[in-house]
């Protein structure tokens, strides 16, 4: 054969050793889970996802006015270059930061139609017929949904750890990973953990719902649930941490002065402790007096008294007049427009309240004077009355 052509069985040899390499290239790229956590590790943090995010689907529940399930979750581990093939479609990304308790980020993707849903449903729809785009107000509709979900879920870390666990209010972004957008607040680590809950809302939503942490930030949520930092040895530490205080040696004085000196009597204390140690216990006498109180019916008032009371004459306070009042959803203020009407609580021609810094002191009828309004005082509230509103 020429020189320049390769036989059968070499161009098989170089056929087989092309398909063994990408074999090779594949095992490389897959990540075995028990590599970086161990199988007690997953368990805990499973244990933890799975309290925590049944409060938070509670919390979401209670929003939506929809019944909320989100299952166990299932880890898994992640290039951070794989992730533009994790998340091919653009994603919302909630990110949140704790400020106390830990120290990470915690950064949740949903689908962007999961999460018109939502908004749509924050915003007093029935979520048949949700936005295909996400508007700014359904973004921040979206970050108040993931706001009560992280903030419960918070609330149960503190439990499991037995620690106050707080967070930073959530962030948003609109995450395209292929163009690169939206992707600032992901973690920069190789390696991210991939928690994956299963999240059902409704006969709506049927979806996931991903949780992105660190290795190091999971690892860490597992050592403080096994080991748990008792207070009381951070108490003793912070303790030792303090510098001593060295006291002067106190005074004694001489033997022959300290004859002089007459024995003083044993304190309450002392005389208790006596009793304690079997002597016998002499009551120190109470002195009971009755409680004297201020005559308030009485109109007359001394010098100081009535120069109390001309100090406060001039305290400034708000009078506002109340025509009504009325509720209306978040739905129906949003379809207000120039020219709508609201309907109050109130009847045409009755009283309206007048409150003195939001407190109802009186009733009165509304008047014109000149060209302002002004109001008729008409009954005075009574005085058990005034006091029942001072504490509501």
């Amino acid at each position: 054969m020429n020189d320049d052509m390769l036989s059968q069985d070499e161009i098989n040899a170089l056929l087989q050793g092309v398909s063994g390499d990408s074999k090779e290239e594949e095992n490389d790229s897959q990540l075995n889970l028990s590599d970086y956590i161990s199988e007690i590790e997953q368990d805990a943090l499973g244990e933890i996802g799975n309290i925590s995010f049944g409060s938070a689907s509670t919390a979401l529940s209670t929003l939506l006015n929809q019944k909320v399930d989100i299952t166990t979750p299932t880890l898994s581990l992640i290039m951070n270059e794989e992730l533009q093939h994790e998340f091919p479609q653009p994603h919302v990304a909630v990110h949140v930061k704790y400020t106390e308790g830990f120290e990470g980020m915690n950064l949740l993707v949903i689908q962007t139609t999961d999460a018109c849903i939502i908004a749509d449903l924050m915003l007093g729809g029935d979520g048949t017929n949700p936005a295909e785009e996400l508007s700014e107000m359904h973004v921040s509709a979206v970050q108040e949904a993931m706001n009560q979900m992280m903030g419960s879920a918070s609330t149960s870390m503190s439990t499991i750890f037995n620690k106050k666990v707080d967070i930073s209010p959530p962030g948003i972004d609109l995450m395209d990973v292929k163009k690169d957008q939206g992707t600032k607040n992901v973690p920069e680590d190789d390696i991210l953990v991939k928690i994956s809950f299963r999240l059902k809302v409704g006969d709506l939503i049927d979806s996931n719902i991903m949780q992105l942490v660190t290795v190091s930030f999971a690892k860490e949520l597992v050592n403080e649930l096994m080991n748990p930092s008792s207070p009381e040895a951070e108490q003793v530490e912070q303790l030792q941490e303090q510098p001593k205080q060295v006291s002067a040696p106190a005074y004694q004085a001489p033997p022959e002065e300290r004859a002089q000196q007459p024995m003083a009597s044993p304190s309450y204390e002392q005389r208790g402790q006596q009793h304690l140690g079997g002597s016998q216990f002499q009551q120190r006498p109470v002195d009971v007096q009755p409680a004297a109180f201020s005559n308030f019916e009485s109109p007359q008032l001394t010098n100081s008294e009535s120069n109390n009371l001309n100090m406060l004459l001039d305290i400034p306070l708000q009078v506002t007049v109340e025509l009504g009042r009325t509720k209306r959803s978040i739905k129906e203020i949003l379809e207000f427009t120039q020219g709508s009407i609201i309907e109050l609580d109130k009847l045409a021609g009755e009283p309206v309240d007048i409150l003195v810094n939001q407190k109802l002191i009186a009733k009165g009828e509304v008047v014109v004077i000149d060209e302002n309004f002004g109001v008729r005082v008409t009954d005075i509230v009574s005085q058990e009355d005034r006091i029942k509103n001072l504490n509501k």
